[in-house]
């Protein structure tokens, strides 16, 4: 019935209520015997509890639905019993605190005989009471912690583990459900937990570990994705080398050309070495391109994909560790795929049917423009968690938030990402992106990101404003950058309004020559 200074300035379905209550008043002459207050405070309520309670009284919460019913647990907390409708929340209340009836809120003739029996069963109305009272700890936020923390390690994990072997896993403990737990453990509320048979306390961690040789089992051949073998003998001991860098530069410079994206690797690298010792600087680039790609196009700038720690290819989708102990001779690729991260991301994959209706989408674009070819798919940039498609014309596709829409009315959830200058779009998982491939390695293998830098251009593909922000560094390099406006058209906000440019973790260079990098490094912290 709410606050009200006047009757008729109320909402006309609050006012109708309102009306019909006075008229009930009137027709059964209940003068005296109910109250509506016109006015009343937040610290009222409790009053008007204890007052029922006092009397021997009864909430009742009769509603045809009630998403969860807080009154009812308010009710309990002042040890009144409670009459409630057996539609929504209340059902779940009333199993944990057992302080009341439930009826159905349709027939009258039931909640006339739940409040009937409560007033006049001494005993009943009392039991009620004291289950309420004695139970109601139950829904407090402690607890309320426990049984959701409890609930979720208690669910069997994608990957990565929360814990790796070696003795460096003094960064990851703090970022484990069972450090949570530990808040939990300190209020003294008691927790065991199992998982699939494996045993942990409230304190602690999975007694089965993960090693990084399990980790570590596939090796990319040709196509990513397309012929991966087992490695029996795979050298691991340095996997990954940027958990020991001092300092870690991820590239991830959307350029125009390969020219370009060649020239700004050498100028990051070079000015990187002048500014930190060579051991203890390590490099990840992070691309929309595959490894198939990547592997020819450093070679044409007299450089190896082993001058690199780590590798996040096809926009997000694919992690790989070079490694020289890989012999060449036998496989095309030096690299080894983390297939924990190909776990992790395959959550709500479309597969095969997402790949089908995006055939069908470019099919319809190209009809639309009578047959001309404007998106096609790219069978060679593609993987088993990266649809790639060629775009001929960038000007004449819907943006990558159009496209994204179009999917998820379909129930099919993904990224959409347009790179290249836009004349390529991948489609990866929801739970892929160049900025959740660095969140993946923070987890899985213990890093600090503060100590990460990464380089970002003033444009770049769809995905490349959420690499700003965070705990780590991002050094934006000015005058660089895709440059076609369709990338950036589904974009109504500036991006100073996401990016916040006044962070000291973010910083501009005036340019991308070694120099203009060399002093923007200097600033940062």
């Amino acid at each position: 019935m709410g606050n009200r200074d006047d009757i008729d300035e109320m909402s006309s379905t609050s006012a109708t209520v309102l009306l019909s209550i006075l008229k009930l008043i009137d027709r059964y002459d209940l003068y005296g015997q109910v109250a509506y207050p016109k006015h009343h405070k937040q610290f009222d309520v409790p009053e008007i509890y204890r007052l029922a309670a006092k009397t021997k009284g009864v909430f009742i919460n009769p509603a045809f639905i009630e998403p969860f019913g807080l009154t009812l647990i308010e009710a309990a907390a002042h040890g009144l019993p409670m009459v409630a409708t057996r539609n929504g929340g209340p059902v779940d209340i009333h199993r944990v605190l057992d302080n009341g009836l439930l009826v159905d809120p349709h027939d009258q003739q039931s909640v006339a005989n739940a409040l009937l029996r409560l007033v006049s069963d001494k005993q009943l109305w009392v039991r009620c009471r004291q289950n309420g009272l004695k139970n109601i700890h139950l829904f407090s936020w402690p607890e309320h912690c426990k049984t959701y923390l409890s609930r979720i390690i208690s669910c069997k994990p994608r990957q990565p583990q929360w814990k790796i072997s070696g003795d460096k896993t003094e960064h990851l403990e703090a970022f484990s459900p069972s450090e949570s737990l530990r808040d939990i453990q300190d209020l003294s509320l008691s927790l065991k937990l199992s998982l699939d048979g494996e045993k942990f306390d409230a304190v602690g961690v999975l007694d089965t570990l993960v090693t990084e040789e399990n980790a570590m089992k596939t090796i990319s051949k040709g196509l990513l994705g397309v012929n991966e073998k087992l490695i029996p003998n795979v050298c691991t001991s340095g996997f990954p080398t940027f958990k020991r860098r001092k300092r870690v530069f991820v590239i991830a410079v959307d350029c125009s050309s390969a020219s370009e994206t060649l020239e700004v690797i050498n100028n990051i690298t070079e000015a990187g070495r002048m500014k930190v010792q060579e051991n203890t600087l390590g490099f990840i680039l992070s691309t929309a391109l595959t490894i198939s790609e990547i592997q020819p196009l450093l070679a044409s700038g007299g450089m190896s994909i082993l001058d690199f720690d780590a590798v996040i290819c096809n926009s997000g989708s694919r992690i790989c560790y070079p490694s020289a102990c890989i012999d060449e001779a036998l496989y095309e690729l030096p690299v080894i795929v983390d297939t924990d991260y190909r776990s992790h991301i395959e959550y709500r994959w479309g597969g095969d049917s997402l790949r089908k209706t995006l055939v069908r989408w470019a099919a319809s674009v190209n009809d639309k423009r009578e047959g001309k070819i404007i998106v096609e798919e790219d069978d060679s940039a593609s993987a088993p968690y990266c649809f790639s498609f060629k775009v001929n014309d960038p000007e004449n596709i819907p943006s990558a938030k159009e496209l994204r829409k179009l999917m998820r009315i379909q129930a099919l959830h993904c990224h959409v990402v347009y790179c290249q200058n836009g004349s390529r779009l991948n489609i990866i998982p929801v739970m892929a992106s160049r900025s959740q491939a660095l969140s993946y390695l923070r987890v899985r293998w213990g890093v600090d990101l503060s100590n990460f830098v990464v380089f970002v251009g003033e444009n770049g593909d769809t995905d490349y404003e959420k690499l700003m922000g965070g705990v780590h560094k991002t050094l934006i390099l000015k005058g660089i950058g895709s440059r076609s406006p369709k990338l950036q058209s589904g974009r109504s906000y500036p991006l100073e309004h996401v990016v916040p440019f006044d962070s000291p973790n973010i910083v501009q260079s005036n340019g991308y020559d070694v120099e203009s990098i060399t002093g923007a490094l200097m600033n940062i912290e």
